[in-house]
């Protein structure tokens, strides 16, 4: 989905108002969440003509998932970061349109399953940021379309397909990589899960015409 957008605004110009699909652009843009897609997504929208954009992230600056040259980059920019907030409510004008969103500040507990300090709500600390657009930049799972669909396909607990070490499924010649695999990654590595099951399929053709 982010790489679609990104060739939307890129390749087919939807930034220009004449595009038959534009992009609708904020001027004060809040962007939540702290991965690659998060610095990349406050990151454009500076390109399509924000004046301020704010990372929104419950956690410290040390626990961005981000890379750090991507953090360094989005800080080089002039992204705002609010760390350690965590968004409550989303408000909207009377046209239905994002007017402010509230947030509340957080504090790191104990690590929790992830290693991660687990952040904890500051009662009373809300306060709203005004902005007019909001993108949810958070965490991805596959869409269990395929696997409520396909009787015997093996997922695991997060609803990843289960593949060999070719991409080969659970179902016979079928093959499956990227995100639907591992979950939210990245380009490259789907690709070269592509390759992979590519050569496995090639491999498995040429025996089986043999």
């Amino acid at each position: 989905g982010d790489v679609y957008k990104r060739q939307r605004s890129n390749l087919m110009k939807a930034y220009l108002p004449t595009s038959k699909t534009p992009i609708r652009t904020g001027k004060k843009v809040a962007v939540v969440g702290g991965g690659n897609v998060a610095m990349d997504a406050a990151r454009s929208a500076l390109r399509l003509g924000a004046e301020t954009v704010y990372i929104v992230y419950r956690r410290g600056m040390a626990e961005l998932p981000a890379r750090k040259e991507e953090v360094e980059h989005a800080e080089e920019e002039g992204i705002i970061f609010k760390t350690l907030c965590n968004p409550v409510e989303i408000h909207a004008n009377d046209e239905g349109f994002v007017k402010s969103i509230t947030c509340i500040e957080m504090e790191l507990g104990e690590p929790d399953a992830s290693g991660r300090r687990r952040p904890i709500e500051k009662v009373g600390s809300d306060f709203d940021l005004p902005v007019d657009c909001v993108i949810m930049s958070l965490g991805t799972t596959p869409n269990p379309l395929i696997k409520n669909t396909t009787p015997g396909l093996e997922v695991n607990r997060k609803g990843g397909i289960v593949v060999n070490e070719a991409g080969l499924t659970s179902h016979q010649n079928v093959y499956a990589g990227g995100d639907a695999v591992t979950g939210a990654a990245t380009v490259i590595l789907a690709m070269g899960a592509g390759k992979t099951a590519a050569t496995a399929i090639d491999e498995y053709i040429k025996n089986k015409n043999a």
